[in-house]
Order: structure tokens, then C-alpha cells, then sequence
């Protein structure tokens, strides 16, 4: 950080600058590290890629069910000890996979990385925001996002050279090399937050709203696999309209259900859920595009996945500085558009398609996401008092895991409907193709849609 920006802020908001955007960096870098190690995680455990898809999926449903409950807590007792916490599980969690001795372990383990990420991700953007008035905002988070991206963007490249030369164990390792950092600094230099929240932690809102979370996506999952995932689904459903009246009945309820009526709020969430279910398999099926269709080693893939997550690093702190003039829910439109766009390119690639025209889909792709994040955060944050920080970021939290789950369920029941129980590297490459060409031009209609869900809401609340 240089003597400019260091000389901007406070000891106490730089602290904390720091902790926020290194524990945005080692979450995303994990995720998309791990992607290009799914082929080999699948051949040395010998199974299936509908099943493989779970070391994946375990993860982001752990984070979508408890993102919002930790974040309450936090709200309502320290923030920093829960952050702190949360890195804690997050690092021991990651030096326990990288010896993981069956499939089975290992998405244990991720469930238990997901609930550390929960908690950092309940904390993290509320923690960051709070240290800094609203004209700063935009521009920070446009900082976060950016160390979100070059996560992004480092992981493909270290975890590309780590799984081709060491094995996808070793990610894991530098995982939690990269977490004791970082839980040293939130330790001995994070401030803790003067926000206190006043009520009582809501244990029977947060079993509804948990069990609403893990019902529903649980049985999204198993759409392609049997074992019930309508009811399940229905379920979920149940105990979510439960966990609805109970909060309007609640005086300390785990999330304010009035903010909803905010159509600003609202659309941002839905957004969100809906961008990052579609954007989030890029990194999945175009890792197993590149190395099992094309060829390429676990290192070239990640040097080329990595042209998009530049592009969101780059663009995002820009985006971020623009949505604090410009209305960031216009931004956040435009963003999704361009999204559209770059899935439809991918929708169309084969085997004879030049990778200049792949590398074209990442930066189309990486622009309208740049565009979307910052200002559609942006947007969300505006609309909630300070004391609501913690919740309002963890259901965004939650919406963006509910929008990757949804993803990979999606993507778990086209490779079922398509591979049965074939594995990644068994697969025949226009197979393959093929069912990616559905997913993608399924993705580019979520994301489509989502351009016009702010007008879509406003009309409804209207009739």
C-alpha cells in the first residue's frame, strides 16, 4: 500500500483495509484453485463427475445456510471475534483436506471450510464498510472486489503450477499458509467494532432459516440423483415460509423482513443470486473444457482462465469509485448484460473453435461482472442503517452461495442427463461439449433475465 493511500486513512481503517481484502483474496482464491484440480480429485478418488461436482457444492451450501445466522451473531456481539474465528476453522479446515484420505473426507472438510467462510464472509464486508463514511463506499468495495479478482486470478495460476507439479493436495497447504497470515493481522491489528446491536440471538429463526437453506438446496442437488429432492425441495419451502412469519412476529428478528419492501434492496439480492448463478460455472466447465476437450496441462489452463478474473480486478475498483455518482442499480443492468453476452460465446465454442475466441468469451464475461459486483453491493449497502450492516452482507452472502449452489445443481443435473455416471476423463469430448453448450445457453437466459428484475419487482409491488 503506498504513502498516498496509507496517508488517506486512519491506522484503525487501514487495519482493517488489510484484514478485508486478504480474507477476500484467500476465499476466492481457493474456490477457483480447486477447479482446475477437479479432473484429478476425480481420477484419484475414481468417481464420478456428477459426484465430484459435491467437493464444490458441500462448500457453498454450508456458506449459503449459515452466512446470515453468523452474521446476526456477529452484529449482535463482536464482530472481530467472530471474523477471527472464522479464519481459525477456515485454516484448520484446509490443512485437514490436503490429507484427506477418501472422497467422503474431503467433503466433510469443505463443509467445514464453508462454515469458517461463513463466518468470514458474515463479517468481512460489514467490518469494512463501517470504518468508512458512504462517499468512501463505493471505492473501497471496489477495493474488496478487486482483491476478490486477484484471488481469482492468482488461483488458477499457483494452483495450476501447484496441482501440475505437486498435486491438489498442495493447494490446500498454501490455503492455510495464506489463512495464518491473515489471522495474525485480524488478531493483533483489527479493531473491534463499537456497533452493538440490542436484542437476543434468535434461535428458532436461525433453525428455520438453516434448515429452509440446507431443505432446499439439498434438493436442488439431487434433482439428478434420486433420493427424494421434490420433497426435499418442499420441504425447504415449508420452513421457509415459517421462518417468514416467525421474523414478523419476532421483535429481534435474525433478518429485518421490512427491508424488502425497499425495491433497491431487493433487486440487488435477487441479482446477485441470479449473476453468480450464472456466471459461477465458468471456472468449472471451462477448466475441464481446457485441460479434458483440449488438452491443455492444469498450468496452461489456469494462464488462460486467468484473463477474466484480471479483467473483474482491474475494472472493479473503477466501477466501485463510479457507482458513488452515478446509480449504481443502472451499473449493476449494464453488468449483467455484458454477462449475457460473454455466456453466449461460450454456449457456441467446440473443439475447432480458436482460443483467441475462448479468450474473447473471458474478457466479455470479465467486464460485465467488473461492471456488476461493486455498484450492485454498492446499491445493496445504501438501503440499510448501519446496526444492519452484518445481516444486510450476509444475506447478500447468501444469495451469491445460493446463486453458485444453484449453479453446480444446475450443472450436476445436465452432466447427469447427458454423462449418467461416466467420469470427467471417461467422457468422450463431444459429450462434453455438448453438455456444455446447454448449461451456458441456460446460464446467458438467467442472466438475461436478470437485467429486468428491478422493473419486474416494482410492477409486483404496484399490483
Amino acid at each position: 500500500m503506498n504513502s498516498k493511500l496509507t496517508g488517506k486513512y486512519s491506522k484503525d481503517q487501514m487495519a482493517t483495509i488489510y484484514v478485508g481484502l486478504i480474507t477476500a483474496f484467500v476465499t476466492a482464491f481457493t474456490a477457483s484453485a480447486l477447479n482446475l484440480s477437479i479432473p484429478n480429485i476425480g481420477h484419484e478418488f475414481y468417481v464420478s463427475a456428477r459426484f465430484i461436482g459435491w467437493v464444490v457444492t458441500a462448500y457453498m451450501l454450508a456458506v449459503a445456510a449459515l452466512s446470515v445466522p453468523f452474521g446476526r451473531f456477529a452484529d449482535l456481539t463482536n464482530r472481530k471475534r467472530v471474523l477471527t474465528i472464522g479464519i481459525f476453522v477456515f485454516a484448520i479446515s484446509s490443512l485437514f483436506s490436503a490429507f484427506a484420505w477418501n472422497i467422503m473426507i474431503l467433503i466433510a472438510l469443505r463443509a467445514l471450510q464453508g462454515i469458517g467462510g461463513a463466518m468470514i464472509f458474515g463479517t468481512n464486508t460489514a467490518t469494512l464498510i463501517s470504518a468508512f463514511p458512504r462517499n468512501q463506499r463505493g471505492k473501497v468495495l471496489g477495493y474488496f472486489v478487486a482483491a476478490t479478482y486477484i484471488g481469482l486470478s492468482s488461483g488458477p495460476v499457483v494452483g495450476g503450477i501447484l496441482n501440475h507439479y505437486l498435486g491438489w493436495r498442495s493447494i490446500f497447504l498454501f490455503t492455510f499458509l495464506l489463512s495464518v497470515i491473515v489471522l495474525y493481522i485480524a488478531i493483533k491489528r483489527l479493531p473491534t467494532s463499537s456497533v452493538r446491536v440490542e436484542g437476543n440471538f434468535d434461535i428458532s429463526g436461525n433453525v428455520l432459516y438453516i434448515l429452509s437453506v440446507i431443505f432446499i438446496m439439498y434438493g436442488l442437488s439431487t434433482l439428478s440423483t434420486g433420493g427424494y429432492p421434490l420433497p426435499l425441495i418442499t420441504l425447504g419451502i415449508v420452513f421457509l415460509v415459517f421462518f417468514i412469519l416467525h421474523e414478523k412476529r419476532t421483535s429481534n428478528p435474525v433478518i429485518n423482513i421490512g427491508l424488502f419492501a425497499n425495491s433497491n434492496y431487493t433487486a440487488s439480492n435477487v441479482t446477485a443470486f441470479l449473476n453468480y448463478g450464472a456466471t459461477f460455472a465458468i471456472g468449472y466447465l471451462m477448466s475441464i473444457y481446457l485441460q479434458v476437450v483440449m488438452g491443455y496441462s492444469s498450468q496452461i489452463a489456469g494462464m488462460i482462465l486467468i484473463i477474466q478474473p484480471i479483467i473483474m480486478a482491474i475494472g472493479s475498483p473503477y466501477m466501485g469509485k463510479l457507482s458513488d455518482r452515478v446509480a449504481p442499480y443502472k451499473l449493476a443492468s449494464i453488468g449483467m448484460g455484458i454477462c449475457a453476452l460473454g455466456l453466449l460465446f461460450f454456449a457456441f465454442i467446440s473443439e475447432s473453435t480458436p482460443l483467441w475466441v475462448t479468450m474473447l468469451a473471458l474478457v466479455i464475461s470479465g467486464i460485465g461482472f467488473a461492471i456488476f459486483s461493486s455498484p450492485n453491493t454498492n446499491a445493496l449497502m445504501a438501503c440499510v442503517e448501519k446496526e444492519d450492516y452484518g445481516v444486510a452482507s450476509s444475506v447478500l452472502t447468501t444469495m451469491r452461495s445460493l446463486g453458485q449452489t444453484t449453479s453446480m445443481a444446475i450443472i450436476t443435473i445436465i452432466v447427469g442427463m447427458y454423462m449418467g455416471n461416466q467420469s470427467l476423463s471417461g467422457a468422450s469430448p463431444l459429450l462434453l461439449i455438448e453438455t456444455m453448450h446447454t448449461a451456458f445457453k441456460i446460464f446467458s437466459g438467467i442472466c438475461i433475465f436478470g437485467i429486468f428484475i428491478k422493473p419486474i419487482i416494482i410492477s409486483a409491488k404496484r399490483l
